[in-house]
């Protein structure tokens, strides 16, 4: 995935789908499911925003983004905040690290950026750093609301998320959400939020 075509988003300011908030789906989803704190992994963590939050709140935090930029700034972000959170440059379609599989997968974005490049390449790490049993939220753009070419987030259709995701993924619950946004995104892009497990 090239890492160039990333790079220049950190480069010429703040990225559009950086809004200097955790996700309030995360927070939402965190809450709802009384997911007590565990070894996560975060896919395409961007600066951090999510990473941080998520160690603040007693998890184990591993992140991932291809982008050294992002990496640099994230790092920063946890140290600036106080916390510990172990920071990999890697790329989500081929991944070369190792890990020991998490209990949990947090995806705000990457899933929606990269499946047109290799979707089977994005559920090979997924395979990788899950084990049956394992619980993840993918939040991502939503086909029933395209935005106008060159604006918003990529776009998935429910049928896209059953049909790639699944048998690897049993989809637990699919709703629709609004990214949160900032002001460069301008208004709030409809997305889903998918909850999902590991099948056995």
């Amino acid at each position: 995935m090239p890492e160039h075509d990333w790079s220049m988003h950190y480069q010429s300011g703040v990225p559009p789908w950086e809004t200097g908030q955790p996700s309030s789906e995360l927070r939402r989803v965190i809450a709802e499911e009384k997911i007590q704190p565990c070894r996560i992994i975060e896919l395409g963590c961007g600066s951090g925003i999510n990473a941080v939050w998520l160690a603040q709140q007693g998890f184990d935090v591993t992140a991932l983004d291809v982008t050294p930029l992002a990496i640099e700034k994230a790092q920063k972000r946890a140290q600036a905040a106080g916390v510990a959170v172990k920071f990999v440059l890697a790329d989500v379609l081929d991944l070369r690290e190792s890990f020991e599989p998490f209990p949990f997968f947090f995806d705000r974005g990457c899933y929606h950026a990269v499946r047109d490049l290799n979707v089977q390449g994005y559920l090979r790490t997924l395979a990788q750093v899950t084990a049956p049993g394992s619980l993840g939220l993918i939040l991502t753009g939503n086909a029933r609301e395209p935005s106008p070419p060159g604006q918003g987030p990529p776009v998935v259709s429910d049928e896209q998320l059953h049909s790639e995701l699944e048998p690897l993924l049993k989809i637990v619950r699919l709703r629709e959400f609004r990214f949160d946004t900032n002001e460069e995104m301008g208004a709030s892009p409809l997305a889903w939020s998918c909850l999902l497990r590991r099948a056995g």
